[in-house]
């Protein structure tokens, strides 16, 4: 077993296609529109099934927002430098939420951005990996 994908709802489909494209570096791999139930999807990741997992986001026709609640948590990246993604992000007009450093009580640098729909993502830092958010 795998995890395929993660799904996220979301208000303004090409607003949030554009964050994971053009400020985190993801490619849209595919897109489909169901007008007969009023939803479209589209799929996004640093690469497709079955070797990497996917970021499915859907959009139901007419809601804007949604209620985030107090369960959910966060997407996590790794990147090879997290300050130099966190740099990346605010200069593609993304929003970072905490700066770069070393996780409380531990070593591991990272760092928090905000989707626009205000879903949090952690950038892990991880060296030697290939670095999606460039300059």
């Amino acid at each position: 077993m795998r995890i395929l994908h993660t799904m996220l709802r979301v208000g303004n489909l090409p607003r949030s296609i554009a964050f994971y494209t053009e400020v985190l570096g993801m490619k849209l791999l595919r897109q489909s529109d169901n007008p007969e139930y009023k939803y479209t999807l589209a799929f996004l990741g640093y690469g497709s099934n079955p070797e990497h997992t996917e970021l499915e986001l859907t959009y139901n026709y007419g809601v804007e927002s949604y209620e985030l609640g107090s369960a959910y948590g966060h997407i996590a990246i790794a990147v090879p430098d997290a300050a130099l993604a966190c740099a990346a992000v605010k200069a593609k007009g993304g929003k970072v939420t905490r700066e770069a450093g070393p996780v409380k009580g531990g070593n591991t640098v990272i760092a928090f951005v905000e989707d626009p729909d205000s879903y949090k993502i952690e950038l892990i830092e991880r060296k030697g990996e290939q670095q999606a958010v460039t300059l």
